[in-house]
């Protein structure tokens, strides 16, 4: 999260676009109640603008916006910003879930929801325990498997010598793999090394994030270079025992 996103006396700037008028601002009084400074919109035009211009750190973004809908205002502000992005979907359909995501979406929420568990999912991924630049002089730089390079601190991926363009979420999960090269992680530890231990939701969400990775690096699951799935446990870096 950059500087500017965040509000008044530090208030983290949180992003509301629904065209349901009604459940938008449901959802913003909680925000608002919580602290967060919000703005909310239900034109997908105008979320992609606010975006560009307000900064903001969290967008909470429905997937059926009439006109310019949910997947293109993901597609056009990823190319500018790394805010966390939640997706509201009114479909069940696990195409649509996957879709928001492959689009940079870090997490999706099914309607009918409750506001609360909106909530706790926003707090969960503002409290990421995330690798600040000061924090990873503990970890060696570059961090190097194969033809990948991986730099904790400068947050940038390199195969092949070509940069690898990762979303927030991508990266954390790679650098979660990456620093911990022997340990093999359950989803359910991928969860609490990325989300955080108060994240509450699907666990399978891993293996969509593992998906999209492994797509930017090159690195096909039947023929692993990097990220190895280990049958019946989970994940873990290298391709060897």
């Amino acid at each position: 999260m950059t500087e500017t996103s965040a509000g008044p006396r530090g208030a983290t700037r949180v992003l509301v676009v629904d065209d349901e008028a009604p459940l938008a601002q449901v959802v913003a009084s909680y925000l608002r109640r919580d602290g967060f400074d919000v703005r909310v919109t239900g034109d997908g035009r105008e979320a992609v603008e606010l975006a560009r211009e307000w900064d903001p750190g969290v967008m909470v973004l429905d997937l059926g916006l009439p006109g310019t809908d949910g997947i293109e205002v993901c597609r056009a502000v990823r190319t500018f910003s790394d805010c966390y992005i939640v997706m509201l979907t009114a479909r069940t359909e696990e195409v649509d879930k996957l879709v928001g995501l492959s689009v940079g979406a870090d997490d999706y929420v099914t309607k009918p929801f409750s506001p609360r568990e909106l909530m706790a999912r926003v707090r969960a991924m503002l409290r990421r325990p995330r690798q600040p630049v000061d924090a990873a002089r503990d970890v060696p730089e570059p961090l190097s498997f194969g033809s990948l390079t991986l730099d904790v601190g400068g947050r940038e991926v390199h195969v092949d010598g070509s940069p690898v363009e990762l979303t927030r979420t991508e990266f954390d999960v790679l650098a979660a793999l990456a620093t911990n090269p022997r340990m093999v992680f359950s989803r359910h530890q991928l969860v609490e090394a990325v989300w955080g231990p108060g994240w509450v939701g699907d666990e399978h969400l891993v293996d969509v994030h593992i998906g999209h990775v492994r797509r930017k690096l090159g690195d096909p699951p039947a023929e692993p270079r990097f990220i190895r799935t280990v049958r019946g446990v989970g994940y873990r870096m290298g391709t060897g025992e």
